[in-house]
């Protein structure tokens, strides 16, 4: 896998979640042939990771299908490294592994009433489990070529973990002014693919209504994301409100040329991949409409990038 096989643009969502399997493979298949280069998903409390991307990679021919992130909190390394390697063999240069859940930290974390457990300092638990990852023994087919991981790396000494022991960084939730600061910490050739949250709206005041609540629900219950921001310089009034200036550097909203000026900005401050992530529509059904009218900037943005990162 080359970070030319993912192209400018893919997709992110958690929306399979609640689909049935045969929904998921029909829809994959049309992301496919809209000409998206990867699907990105989360795992969360629907289908763990491992059954996830082998149902997409089994439903698809080319595209990349990658963990957007597989979470370590969840799961022992050896069973991830184990699963790593059954799908980079069955799908030679497809399966791209983001591993995260690393800021589970010190604590527990309570979510829907189940208690993920404490895990440690982030660094070193990161650190920890890729060494345990590539001390499990091969017992079946190594992968050729072996599957690219990479981290959802936010901080500068996570972006320098990113860039020293695995292809790259996968941040989520950040505005263009972060993915200049991860460029110039992962420095030039490691991979860096960015989430976009998006919503595709002409009504321009219904759509920053939308992109209002979306950032106030991760601005202030997610710590590590509120971190992130005041580093990149937002203060507690910015993130309490959320302040206009926050929502419009976090969301990309509007008509579909607000969105490729999105796109557009992270490439030029060196992302290498930029996924988008439909909000706001019905979470119980999968934003098809939405991903076929995006689709029509695809091949915009991936000549754009062969010009200005190739």
């Amino acid at each position: 896998m080359t970070q030319r096989d993912l192209g400018a643009v893919g997709l992110w969502t958690w929306a399979f979640d609640r689909q049935p399997a045969t929904l998921v493979r029909d829809a994959a298949a049309e992301i496919e042939e809209l000409g998206f280069g990867a699907i990105w998903f989360g795992e969360g409390f629907g289908r763990d990771t491992v059954g996830q991307a082998w149902l997409l990679l089994s439903a698809t021919e080319r595209i990349v299908v990658a963990a957007g992130i597989a979470n370590i909190a969840l799961r022992d390394p050896l069973a991830m490294a184990t699963a790593e390697r059954a799908l980079g063999e069955a799908f030679p240069g497809r399966y791209l592994l983001g591993l995260g859940g690393h800021r589970v930290a010190g604590r527990p974390v309570e979510a829907d009433g189940y208690t993920i457990p404490a895990g440690g300092k982030p660094l070193a638990l990161m650190g920890g489990y890729l060494d345990a990852m590539d001390a499990v023994p091969a017992h079946g087919p190594v992968p050729d070529p072996a599957p690219r991981r990479v981290i959802g790396a936010l901080g500068p000494r996570m972006l320098e973990l990113a860039a020293r022991r695995t292809w790259g960084a996968h941040p989520y939730f950040v505005p263009v002014a972060h993915t200049a600061r991860a460029r110039e910490v992962l420095g030039h050739g490691p991979f860096l693919g960015v989430e976009q949250p998006v919503v595709l709206d002409t009504d321009v005041s219904r759509a920053r209504e939308v992109a209002r609540a979306y950032v106030a629900a991760y601005a202030s219950g997610a710590p590590h994301q509120a971190a992130n921001l005041r580093r990149l310089g937002f203060g507690d009034d910015d993130i309490s409100g959320p302040s206009g200036r926050l929502v419009d550097a976090i969301m990309a909203y509007g008509d579909l040329s607000a969105i490729e000026e999105r796109i557009g900005q992270h490439l030029a401050a060196g992302a290498d991949h930029v996924c988008l992530q439909v909000v706001g529509t019905d979470p119980t059904t999968l934003p098809l409409a939405v991903w076929r009218e995006l689709s029509a900037i695809v091949p915009t943005q991936s000549a754009r990038r062969t010009a200005v990162r190739l």
